[in-house]
């Protein structure tokens, strides 16, 4: 047992070493972010304080919090300074909502404010950058939050479960990963929103209205229609969302404006269809689904064998 807890020991040493000198690094970047562009913008005035604001949002907030957990760590009081910290984490999902306006306000100027422009070309060029974009450095805090989860839980394997920092680091990474969910579930539904309007825009017409409140992107891809009457398969581009399959078709190659569209055929509710495979169990080349609607029933044919066995997993899923 003694062996046991000396090896926990220092391994929690290393650990907190490793959290203390990465913090370090951290806390150097945040400040020449602060430093060369929050004051240097504040004190010239070249962006509205609600457009700076809009930029950089919590960054300030940021760097404080973790000024003072790294002096907490430089003192080591590990429990005390990661529980205190753990009470500002909130910052961390703020800056997350924003980064979103952050990016788009920050595109917005470098195409009309042509002072902001050549000052941001002007302070990435500094050495203390390495290279780094202003548009790079605004995700240094997002990146930091995914390694505070790897640390904390770290150090909460190697404490004993007696020992008076065990409370504090076990509550510091409940906090620290409902955090990092609330971050992730910000990043989901950004990417959801991005593919929702690009599949609006690679549709022509407004016949499938794809943006609305709710709806999740799952997949696409090329499937052959079988139809019922004896006439050739069709090759047909299908989207699945959480409620809805959408089925198009490329418009004509020499069409003037929507020669790289496709035309929306049908718009297939989910809440009332059922799928079966009617081959494509076994490993024979490709296979074919059976899809039933109140007022239709499709058969949809690969000759991938994955593809389909993807296909039917990815819609029994969105109807249940």
């Amino acid at each position: 047992v003694e062996e046991q807890r000396a090896r926990w020991e220092r391994k929690q040493i290393r650990t907190a070493k490793e959290l203390l000198e990465t913090e370090h690094k951290y806390l150097e970047q945040l400040d020449l972010m602060v430093t060369f562009f929050v004051k240097i913008l504040k004190a010239k005035g070249t962006l509205k304080p609600a457009v700076l604001e809009t930029i950089f949002g919590p960054l300030e907030s940021i760097y404080s919090a973790s000024l003072v957990l790294s002096l907490h760590l430089e003192r080591g009081n590990l429990g005390h300074g990661v529980e205190n910290f753990c009470l500002s984490l909130d910052i961390y999902g703020h800056y997350a909502e924003n980064l979103e306006q952050a990016n788009k306000t920050l595109k917005d100027q470098l195409r009309k404010n042509k002072s902001f422009r050549r000052f941001k070309k002007l302070q990435e060029a500094r050495p203390q950058f390495e290279g780094k974009k202003l548009e790079d450095l605004l995700l240094l805090p997002l990146q930091r939050l995914h390694q505070y989860q790897h640390f904390f839980r770290d150090l909460l394997e190697n404490t004993h479960i007696n020992s008076t920092v065990y409370q504090k680091l076990a509550g510091a990474v409940k906090s620290v990963s409902e955090v990092s969910q609330w971050v992730q579930d910000i990043i989901h539904e950004r990417e959801n929103s991005l593919q929702l309007l690009r599949v609006q825009k690679l549709l022509k017409g407004q016949k499938a209205q794809i943006l609305t409140p709710g709806r999740w992107y799952i997949r696409e891809g090329w499937l052959l229609v079988v139809p019922s009457k004896g006439e050739e398969l069709k090759r047909r581009m299908f989207f699945l969302f959480s409620d809805i399959f959408v089925a198009t078709k490329p418009c004509h190659p020499l069409h003037l404006l929507n020669s790289n569209k496709l035309a929306c055929q049908a718009v297939y509710p989910l809440h009332q269809c059922t799928v079966d495979k009617v081959f494509g169990h076994t490993q024979s080349q490709g296979g074919l689904l059976s899809l039933s609607f109140p007022q239709k029933t499709l058969l949809l044919m690969s000759s991938d064998q994955q593809d389909i066995n993807d296909w039917y997993q990815s819609l029994t899923a969105a109807v249940r």
